[in-house]
Formats: C-alpha cells, structure tokens, sequence
C-alpha cells in the first residue's frame, strides 16, 4: 500500500522538497481496475472535507487516507471506492479534497504554490494541478486538481491567502504563478 504520511505541517519545508514528497507518492493504478461486483459504500464525503460511514464520522485520518488513495471519478461524473475486486459508491458533496495550507515560494513567473490536503497528500500547482475558480451559487468556489476527475475545493482561509499574493503581484489580470502556469483567479461560469 501506498505511503500516505506527510508532515502536518508544511511551512518548515521548501518547495523543492515538498515537490520530491508529492513525486515520490505512488498511488494504486485505480483507472486500471474494472471489477464486476458494486454496490454502495455507505460513505459520504462532506464539502468540508469529513467523511462519514453510515451518518458517522470516520475519525481515523488514516482511515481516510486510506480510503483517499482508492478513490475514482467515473465517466458518468459519481465517484466510487474502487480495488482490484470491487467498487463501491460514495457520495460527495463537492469535492473529495480540502486544500488546508498553502506554501509559495518565488514571485512572478517563478513562483511555486504547494497544497497541503486535508487527507495530508502534498500537490504542487501546474500544468497536472491546475487551479480555477468556479462562479456557483452563493459565489466563487476555487479548486485545485489533485488527480484526474479529482479536485480539492480550496478553503477559504488558503483562498484569502491565494488572493493577497496575486495582489502582491500586480498583474494586469489578477492571478498567479506557479510551476511555470499563470491561473487567473477570476471567476468561470
């Protein structure tokens, strides 16, 4: 099984070294499974980022961890738990990830931003990570992808910090850099 530990806390580390800890992650090869058997997990994943097994909170993180590492977005856009012999529904409210803390490095075009997730998984943005806002109801919801078919909503706190360095920038378009893409941070419909 993969190794899922990451340091609780991300601001002791460079960007360099946060990059090498994100590479160094090897999940499951979940697109590769096709099992037959499915059925419901009985899980949910709140927007806030709690899962939950039949109306309770899981509250072993690396239960959760755990979990996150099996974890798929189908064609037909639900999600599923999925191993080499089965694959189970979950439900998710938003997105399966919280983007918690935020670490930057660099300005302008050099500049590199890490997420630290709620399940302590370490993305760098960029060209495989991207970052969007999208406009819905009740405002602007940021994300940042973590896998294919699979986001991490950005808390709002990290979203506020996002915004104070894209103001630091001055740019003509507010947004920001990272591993060599400028995001924009203006809303999409």
């Amino acid at each position: 099984m993969p190794e899922t530990n990451a340091p609780a806390d991300i601001s002791g580390l460079s960007l360099a070294e946060i990059a090498t800890l994100a590479a160094e992650r090897r999940l499951p090869p979940v697109e590769r499974w096709n099992p037959t058997h499915c059925g419901d997990s009985e899980m949910r994943i709140a927007r806030d980022g709690t899962w939950y097994h039949q109306g309770a909170p899981i509250n072993r993180p690396a239960m959760v961890r755990l979990f996150s590492t099996i974890l798929r977005r189908e064609a037909d856009g639900g999600f599923v738990l999925v191993t080499p012999v089965e694959k189970l529904a979950i439900a998710v409210e938003d997105a399966p990830f919280v983007a918690v803390e935020l670490r930057s490095e660099g300005t302008g075009q050099a500049r590199r931003i890490a997420f630290r997730l709620n399940t302590d998984e370490l993305v760098v943005a960029g060209a495989d990570h991207p970052l969007r806002i999208e406009q819905r109801e009740g405002g602007p919801h940021p994300y940042l992808t973590v896998r294919p078919g699979l986001d991490a909503l950005i808390a709002r706190p990290v979203y506020y910090e996002l915004a104070e360095l894209a103001l630091a920038d001055r740019d003509e378009v507010p947004g920001l850099w990272s591993d060599g893409m400028f995001f924009g941070l203006g809303a999409t419909a």
